[in-house]
């Protein structure tokens, strides 16, 4: 059926005579959807004009079931983003033995993935500007399914860490796509976005498991054959659901109208200008480049600690697992503190605490406690990352917010390669007992650093 609504008087700002009259008018779909047209009315008390016409499907349970898919399919995204990030730290051991690298030159894994998930960052306005949503993200899952194909075979060791940087790369574009789209919607964005990062923990979870069994393996490599597997049905999966539609089209298609704020910024094609002089962006893009620093270097580089320094074992790699199952929990398990207390203020508790777990993890030379004590880490740290796009989303232009978000998860990969290079060269000169020092230090620099986030959104010069 066809749902017709009467024309709405509003003010507006902008002149009387910048839009002709346009009547009330039917719109009939093809497909029998619901739909619901607007005509929004520009004027004045003495004068009327009004704006644009705008028509968008009603909120249906053919709708409802879209969004429903969608959510899903860029769960699975994330998913595959947290198996990624996973599967380096239990390997990371194996990697040394097989190429006969140090802790300095098996860190150059970690640089050449953030090389190319800066990359992406970079040029995923542009890209997605003039391709589509869909699109990008349909590329960027074929550059992971290219970077999995280089790791697969164990190819000399320059191949080898060109593959991260290809899949770095894709993760970027996709990681922009999955959280901006999640920004943008209108209905439980804050619970969708922390299940969304669930995912990316459970993801991150079940790939030290697998990568853990691949490790004591001759042919350790093959491990990036199952991760081809996933990427492939990524690949497919965003084919299928998203069919290289824009974000517009795609939120249109769940039932979201398309939102009309700010329509004259929108047509200043200098997005890159405008995002670069919003100081909320550079703070929130350094506070998550900290951030996602200490996940990545916690995560990967704890099994070397364990092993070298409390006696741990070959199945030392569990420890990772239980940190990333540690941030899975915390995304979904502590929503209802995040909103009791507010989601700034949880920050700080969450940071505050986790630094005195890490002392614990430093300070008391317990194998068990240890391992203990880094997946409590994993469950403070877990809901700040999704914090941060919540966060974006509020006090960032929505018409800029798909691309500083991609800038922001592109920036926050540079710490993803910057401190675990880092734990690399310290590691060399002094041993993996610097770990904890470059992480309690980190963790501290991380709260001062939220303090100076500013709250509320500031109008773009």
């Amino acid at each position: 059926m066809d749902v017709e609504l009467s024309t709405i008087q509003a003010r507006c700002p902008h002149s009387p005579d910048k839009s002709p009259v346009t009547p009330p008018a039917t719109f009939e779909d093809e497909k029998r959807s619901d739909c619901i047209e607007t005509n929004v009315v520009e004027g004045s008390q003495s004068s009327h004009a009004v704006a644009p016409q705008v028509t968008f499907p009603a909120s249906t349970p053919a709708s409802r079931r879209k969004a429903r898919i969608q959510f899903a399919t860029l769960c699975w995204t994330l998913f595959l983003a947290g198996w990624n990030d996973g599967t380096t730290g239990p390997l990371l051991p194996r990697i040394q033995s097989v190429y006969h690298v140090n802790f300095a030159i098996v860190s150059l894994i970690f640089v050449f993935n953030c090389i190319g998930f800066v990359a992406g960052a970079a040029a995923n306005v542009w890209l997605t500007d003039r391709f589509g949503f869909g699109t990008v993200m349909v590329i960027g899952s074929l550059a992971q399914v290219a970077g999995y194909a280089l790791e697969a075979p164990a190819p000399p060791f320059p191949v080898f860490v060109m593959g991260y940087a290809v899949n770095g790369f894709g993760l970027s574009l996709q990681d922009a796509g999955a959280n901006g789209f999640v920004a943008s919607l209108k209905e439980n964005a804050a619970t969708k976005m922390g299940i969304l990062h669930a995912v990316y923990g459970a993801g991150a979870l079940c790939s030290p498991l697998v990568a853990t069994q691949f490790a004591q393996l001759s042919h350790w490599s093959l491990h990036y054959l199952v991760s081809l597997g996933i990427a492939l049905s990524n690949t497919v999966l965003l084919i299928a659901v998203f069919r290289f539609k824009d974000q517009d089209a795609c939120l249109t298609e769940s039932g979201q109208p398309p939102s009309h704020e700010s329509e004259s910024e929108r047509e200043d094609a200098n997005k890159y200008r405008q995002m670069f002089r919003l100081r909320a962006l550079h703070l929130m893009a350094i506070f998550a480049l900290i951030y996602v620093g200490i996940e990545v270097t916690l995560g990967g580089w704890i099994v070397t600690y364990v092993i070298q320094l409390r006696g741990g074992g070959p199945s030392s790699g569990y420890i990772s697992a239980g940190f990333f199952g540690g941030l899975t929990l915390g995304r979904v398990g502590l929503l209802w503190v995040n909103k009791m207390v507010g989601e700034r203020r949880a920050i700080f508790l969450y940071a505050l605490l986790a630094i005195g777990l890490e002392l614990v993890i430093w300070l008391v030379p317990s194998l068990i406690g240890g391992g203990i004590a880094v997946s409590f880490v994993g469950v403070l740290l877990g809901p700040i990352y999704p914090i941060i796009m919540n966060h974006a989303g509020r006090v960032l232009p929505s018409w800029l917010l798909t691309g500083c978000i991609g800038w922001i998860a592109g920036f926050g990969q540079a710490g993803s390669a910057f401190l675990p290079f880092l734990t690399g060269a310290l590691a060399s000169r002094v041993g993996i007992k610097s770990l904890q020092p470059l992480l309690v230090s980190m963790m501290t620099f991380m709260v001062v650093l939220w303090a100076l986030v500013p709250n509320h959104p500031r109008r773009v010069e």
